[in-house]
């Protein structure tokens, strides 16, 4: 049988508790070594010179050098490590390393259908300002899109004694398909545009640098940074929103594709020649899940006039009380949409047999989509072989959790800028 859990995931996180992929030995050995001890010391929060060498299997010699480099430069510094009950309070308290949060900062921003949101990290990962907007255009231009990114960024840092120039790295998501690497948006539902060099046009607005991808990585990094998957090598997380994304990590790294396009599992087909999705294909999975797609099917199916609500949301939440009042058309609409999601999932576990399933984002509010029934006929449908089907586990982030993949996308990059030494 599925496990599924239902977890309310805190994204307010402020503590030192440390941030950053739990990394096994060896998993890391892509980065530099400097890099690798400080970011073993930054996903601890606190922890002895002795640990890192005996944890990452380096000389202590090693570690201790390093160390001293990070420190001489600011990045890192010492701490009185807490004692054990068990330890006397006699002789030289023990000493840790930890990441000195003001070596650098960054921000992350998110641009949505209903709101834009930004969030301003130290280097240590502690939120220190966050900021949300409403959405002012509805069918953005592209030149608009860059001034709503660089509005909600600048309101952030108002919160702060920060300056534009103080930003190490600015992160930015938005729904579509983005490139990642050339910083390229080939298309996206907020921007009338397609092809426009998003990365680009705002590192040149606001003279920082800026790394870009779209929603659903974000949020994935959101966990593997803050979340609950930051120990788990292999997992994956799908977002239900106005549209639907998902996000891979194998062998601990964020999976992009070869061309920095792929895990689009919302633009599966699930049907051939089916619903027209806002992509413009039809038969994508997005077409029977998404919001716009409910808000279709109910006006549909059940003779609702769209120009009765002006917003999709207020039309969805009148769906789901009629749902839960016992509506017959009502409850089959979310029984035909957690259909489709259950093959798209089983379509998952069946290419990647992740450990665990994610599921996240505003919809997961409508219980529907996840009823038991669901996660049967996902595992129904999935080449089990004998084996346990993986946990899924949906998360109710807070509205900014978005913006602190963005944030963490950022820190990524201007951590191995500063530590690496790599432009």
């Amino acid at each position: 049988m599925t496990v599924v859990e239902v977890i309310e995931t805190n994204s307010d996180r402020t503590d030192s508790l440390g941030c950053g992929p739990l990394r096994p030995p060896g998993a890391a050995n892509f980065l530099p070594l400097r890099q690798q001890i400080f970011e073993y010391v930054r996903a601890a929060g606190l922890i002895a010179r002795v640990a890192v060498a005996k944890d990452l299997a380096i000389s202590p010699g090693s570690v201790t050098a390093l160390t001293a480099e990070l420190i001489d430069e600011g990045y890192i510094h010492e701490s009185a490590a807490p004692r054990r009950d068990a330890d006397s309070g006699r002789g030289r308290p023990p000493v840790a390393l930890g990441v000195n949060p003001t070596a650098g900062y960054v921000a992350g921003i998110k641009l949505s259908d209903q709101a834009h949101a930004a969030v301003i990290l130290d280097f240590a990962g502690n939120r220190i300002a966050e900021a949300v907007i409403p959405r002012k255009v509805f069918h953005q231009s592209f030149s608009q899109t860059v001034d709503a990114s660089e509005e909600v960024l600048r309101v952030a840092l108002a919160q702060t004694q920060l300056k534009l120039t103080d930003l190490n790295c600015v992160g930015l998501g938005l729904p579509g398909v983005i490139d990642n690497e050339t910083g390229v948006v080939p298309w996206s539902p907020l921007v009338s545009e397609r092809d426009f060099p998003m990365r680009a046009a705002l590192r040149e607005r606001i003279g920082r640098p800026v790394e870009i991808d779209n929603d659903a990585n974000l949020v994935t990094l959101a966990e593997m940074w803050f979340g609950a998957a930051r120990s788990l090598s292999d997992f994956v997380v799908v977002t239900i929103e106005h549209g639907v994304g998902m996000g891979l990590v194998l062998n601990h790294r964020l999976y992009r594709g070869a061309q920095g396009l792929g895990t689009e599992i919302g633009h599966t087909k699930v049907q051939l020649d089916g619903a027209l999705c806002r992509c413009g294909q039809r038969g994508c999975l997005e077409a029977y899940v998404a919001d716009y797609a409910l808000v279709r099917e109910a006006s549909t199916a059940l003779n609702w006039d769209r120009q009765r609500a002006t917003e999709p949301h207020i039309m969805l939440e009148s769906l789901y009380d009629h749902a839960k009042a016992g509506n017959a058309g009502a409850q089959a609409i979310f029984h035909r949409a957690g259909r489709y999601l259950a093959l798209g999932l089983a379509n998952v576990v069946n290419l990647f047999d992740p450990s665990l399933i994610l599921l996240s984002g505003e919809r997961m509010r409508y219980d529907y989509l996840y009823a038991e029934e669901v996660l049967s006929e996902m595992a129904n449908l999935t080449l089990l072989s004998g084996h346990t089907p993986p946990k899924v586990e949906i998360h109710a982030w807070g509205d900014l959790l978005w913006a602190q993949g963005a944030a963490a996308l950022a820190l990524e990059s201007a951590t191995h800028t500063a530590i690496s030494g790599s432009a």
